[in-house]
């Protein structure tokens, strides 16, 4: 599928006295040695952390007004310059860390020639990319910027009885394709995403539905239609890894297709 087509489609506080625990700092927690950053960044799918001085340095609070509005992403401060260096950071950054791939994506608050809640909202949006992320026009951009090309699609009419059953299975398998596969949650039912569907020659009917697109390579397969069970789709993703799918006929395909 054409880059162009798949992607372009574009705090409470916390109070803690005890070492290595989140200690209250008026707005945002305070993360104050690194066994608290870890807990922190172990704590969900994606977490930010603003690694500044205090509250008076740039990006405090534009930060702490985008956590408010962005209440589904933890939110925390780091003002202690020996955890930066942990995390090869030496200026004051904004940082964005997700587990589905592994990543950290930062903001280096000297690099932006404006630091506003507006661009700080869109940025933690962007790259909110979770074990499994809906896609659409803001999260496609962090699906492209991903190291991680490959992407496990299930393709389900949001509302239909199945939905939210296999959204909740599918996000329990993907821990264990952390780095090797996202896994991509597509409404069928979003008019905007006919066009995904229909590159894997499906109609919103005919969901749910499970495919792997590879990036790299530019092909993409469907898992057969039958029960989509957590053993079946393990295994769909496995043979791919092994290279297994490489000589089987690709989704959407009107004739054999060497691949």
């Amino acid at each position: 599928m054409p880059i162009t087509l798949f992607f372009a489609f574009l705090v409470s506080s916390v109070i803690a006295t005890d070492k290595g625990k989140l200690i209250l700092n008026s707005a945002l927690p305070t993360l104050n040695d690194t066994k608290a950053a870890e807990a922190f960044i172990n704590s969900a799918d994606v977490v930010v952390i603003g690694f500044l001085e205090g509250e008076d340095s740039r990006g405090y609070s534009e930060l702490t007004a985008a956590a408010k509005r962005v209440n589904s992403v933890p939110v925390a401060i780091c003002t202690v310059k020996e955890v930066w260096a942990d995390y090869s950071l030496s200026s004051g950054t904004i940082t964005v860390f997700r587990k589905a791939d592994n990543h950290q994506e930062n903001l280096v608050v000297a690099d932006a020639k404006k630091l506003e809640t507006d661009g700080i909202v869109n940025f933690i949006l962007i790259n909110e990319v979770r074990y499994i992320t809906e896609y659409n026009q803001v999260t496609a951009v962090g699906l492209f910027k991903s190291e991680v090309k490959s992407h496990l699609l299930l393709f389900a009419n949001r509302g239909s009885k199945e939905y939210t059953e296999l959204k909740e299975r599918l996000r329990a398998l993907a821990p264990e394709f952390t780095g090797k596969l996202l896994f991509v949650l597509i409404n069928g039912a979003e008019k905007s995403n006919s066009r995904s569907l229909d590159y894997f020659g499906l109609k919103s009917k005919n969901l749910p539905r499970v495919g792997i697109y590879d990036g790299d390579s530019d092909r993409k397969w469907l898992l057969p239609e039958g029960e989509i069970s957590t053993d079946r789709v393990q295994e769909f993703c496995q043979s791919f890894l092994r290279g297994e799918l490489k000589e089987v006929k690709q989704a959407g395909a009107k004739a054999k297709t060497e691949l």
